[in-house]
This record gives C-alpha cells, sequence and structure tokens, in this order.
C-alpha cells in the first residue's frame, strides 16, 4: 500500500528523513521534466530539481495538508525556475555545448527504432520545431501549458500555484495554443 504525499511530509516533519527519500522516488522525474520544459536545459533542470526538494526538506515543518501536495511541490519548482530566468536575464552567458542539447534532446528518446531514415529525420525535425516553439513561449504560458499538458492539473489547481484565477489559466492556455498553432502551421497542417 502507497503512504499518501501529505502522510510522508508528516513523516518528514517528524524526523523521518527516509520519508524524502520516497517522495523524491514518487516526483523526481516529473519534477526534473517540468524543470526541462521551463528551462530547456537539461542540467540545469537536474540542478533545479535537486534543489527543490532540498527546499522541500527545509520547508518539511511549514507544509500543511489542506491542498495537494502535488501543488506545493511544484510551485517550488516554478519558483526556483523563475529566479533561474531573472538570474540569467541579469547573468547572459553562451554556452559551449548548446548543440548537444539539441543534438541529444527528448526527441531522440520517442522516435520509433523501426522507422526509415527518411520518416524518423521528418519526426526528428517535426519534434525538435515543436520544442523550439514551446520554449520560445513567454514563461507563463509555457508554464501553464506544462503543468496542464504534462502534470494534468486543473485550471483551478494551476491558478491556485501561479497566484491567479482558473479563467486566467484558461486564457493563458488559450493564448499559448494560439501562438503555437500560429508558429507551427507550416510543419503540423
Amino acid at each position: 500500500m502507497e503512504i499518501p504525499d501529505c502522510d510522508l511530509m508528516a513523516s518528514l516533519a517528524g524526523g523521518d528523513d527516509l520519508a524524502l527519500d520516497r517522495l523524491m522516488e514518487r516526483w523526481a522525474s516529473r519534477v526534473a521534466a517540468f524543470l526541462y520544459r521551463m528551462t530547456g536545459q537539461r542540467e540545469i533542470a537536474a540542478d533545479l530539481a535537486q534543489e527543490t526538494f532540498v527546499k522541500l526538506y527545509q520547508a518539511r515543518d511549514r507544509y500543511r495538508a489542506d491542498g495537494n501536495f502535488s501543488t506545493y511541490l511544484f510551485a517550488i519548482a516554478s519558483n526556483l525556475a523563475k529566479n533561474h530566468a531573472r538570474w540569467r536575464k541579469r547573468h547572459p552567458t553562451v554556452s559551449l555545448d548548446a548543440s548537444s542539447d539539441e543534438v541529444n534532446g527528448p526527441a531522440l528518446h520517442l522516435v520509433d527504432p523501426r522507422a526509415g531514415p527518411g520518416e524518423t529525420a521528418q519526426k526528428m525535425e517535426t519534434m525538435t520545431a515543436v520544442s523550439k516553439a514551446f520554449q520560445a513561449l513567454p514563461p507563463d504560458l509555457r508554464e501553464a501549458m506544462s503543468l496542464f499538458i504534462y502534470e494534468g492539473m486543473g485550471y483551478a489547481e494551476i491558478g491556485v500555484l501561479m497566484g491567479c484565477t482558473g479563467k486566467a489559466v484558461e486564457t493563458r492556455i488559450y493564448r499559448a495554443r494560439q501562438i503555437l498553432k500560429e508558429q507551427l502551421k507550416e510543419i503540423c497542417p
């Protein structure tokens, strides 16, 4: 029987540090994937995911089980991603490995190994274009879309996390879809 997240947080607050391991096993990959979609860089996403769980541990005594644990956890991750984006804006750098993320990005793992070279190349181009278009969305639209599509959160839950109404979230998702539709109309008719 799986222990609920709120009970694991209560155990963590009570001094059972192994409860954090269980939470990390359960949530680390989803948090890292969310942060990758927010930052577009695997190494930074991995670092921010680890920092998310450090912050979770530090806040173990302040956690209140009156809401969804996932909302609480993704709020921490989202804040870290926003802080990182602000820091990057103040400290611009050029990555020497920028092309390696494009070559080894998420598209590489989604291509059918039985497909022919032409079909594989076409799918890789499409997935790369979609990924670039998604990364080019404004941060608030990208965050709302990530939480809605990949985390399956509802408008109200995303609104709590983002500090806005469910209607505002619905509008952001609509705007993101319209932008993506316009940017990808040549590739995905």
